[in-house]
């Protein structure tokens, strides 16, 4: 097993496969929270609960609201990282150490986040499938993660 593999996410969606290099050397923790919860199956059949055009999509609810969560609040790691098209980013209330298990993937690059919310990955492959996420908040007919597994574990 490299390193390489245990911090890469695969995130299924109905359409295909998008890959999420996870970045530990910005948000330990975080991605270690992460990748505890894909391994328990926890963000299997999850539906994107917020999806704005131009901004973002917003996932990790286990009752699909945006209020719920793993219950695991998480220090913040806020770092220098931009979130640019693509980044993905722990999504949290207004109390900065508030995040848990929701998270979001950027559509374009959205700056104004910059070191007020966590970088914990970046998507490397399947962007276009991030791209066909239903839009709403919440969408009328949301679309939900198949399954999101460590790449290590994938068969």
């Amino acid at each position: 097993m490299t390193a390489e593999l245990e911090n890469t996410l695969y995130l299924d969606l109905d359409w295909g496969r998008v890959t999420i290099k996870l970045r530990p050397d910005l948000a330990p923790n975080h991605v270690a929270r992460v990748k505890e919860l894909a391994r328990e199956g926890f963000y299997d059949g999850l539906k994107f609960h917020r999806v704005i055009e131009g901004f973002m999509a917003q996932t990790g609810c286990p009752d699909g609201t945006g209020m719920g969560g793993s219950g695991k609040n998480l220090k913040a790691e806020f770092s220098k990282a931009p979130f640019d098209r693509g980044v993905v980013g722990a999504a949290r209330a207004q109390n900065p150490h508030s995040a848990d298990s929701q998270f979001f993937i950027m559509f374009d690059e959205g700056h104004f986040l910059n070191g007020q919310y966590t970088v914990w990955g970046e998507v490397t492959d399947g962007m276009e499938h991030v791209d066909r996420i239903a839009r709403g908040e919440p969408p009328r007919k949301p679309d939900v993660i198949k399954k999101m597994s460590v790449a290590a574990d994938a068969g």
